[in-house]
């Protein structure tokens, strides 16, 4: 089963979201996300947070779960509650942006989430991030932006292939060594790593 969950960050375009939905079967708002949803014409299937973002209307026509724990935001809730549901794959719109803090620990949770679901793909207007924790090959166009974060601090064991700037058995580290601003050479990439978490951008 595949959702789409659409986070308080930068709202999706209307037609970002029409695309994702096509594909969908369960559509849920992450608290204040969802009012993008009902923006653009869409109903979702629930609402989930903490509901400090969002006013549900007197009868509405989609689920409103009121989550108040303040252990977890309402991307994690609402990606908890996804799995709960059976989703197998899920694309989260919206999850960056706004507040820097927010999109920083929207990284975390990508990082806590991306083992529990066979895909988690957190998606903007320009660019695709994933979890790269073994081994990642994606097919894409030649010229094609790619950055690479150590979200773990630091990553070693990078072994790149169709990338500009390669790596043979290297190390990322926060505030020594990024990988931001690379480039596909080949309509095919592939990023191995041996020890910690990284987040691969790419441009859609």
């Amino acid at each position: 089963m595949h959702a789409v969950i659409v986070s308080n960050g930068f709202p999706p375009t209307k037609e970002l979201l029409e695309q994702e939905i096509e594909t969908a079967d369960l559509l849920f708002g992450a608290d204040g996300g969802s009012r993008t949803i009902l923006k653009h014409g869409y109903t979702p299937d629930a609402v989930i947070g903490d509901l400090d973002s969002f006013e549900a209307p007197e009868s509405p026509a989609f689920k409103v779960i009121h989550k108040p724990d303040q252990e977890t935001n309402d991307l994690e809730k609402a990606l908890t509650y996804a799995l709960k549901q059976g989703v197998e794959t899920c694309v989260v719109l919206g999850a960056f942006g706004r507040r820097m803090d927010h999109s920083l620990k929207n990284l975390s949770v990508l990082n806590q989430f991306h083992s529990r679901f066979r895909q988690l793909v957190f998606r903007g207007e320009v660019f695709d991030a994933i979890l790269v924790q073994d081994e990642v090959r994606k097919r894409l166009p030649v010229g094609n932006i790619v950055s690479l974060f150590p979200i773990s601090g630091e990553v070693t064991g990078i072994t790149t292939e169709g990338l500009k700037y390669a790596l043979d058995n290297e190390s990322l580290k926060n505030g020594v060594r990024d990988g931001t601003s690379n480039e596909s050479i080949s309509d095919e990439i592939s990023i191995q790593i041996q020890k910690g978490e990284l987040v691969l951008f790419f441009e859609r």
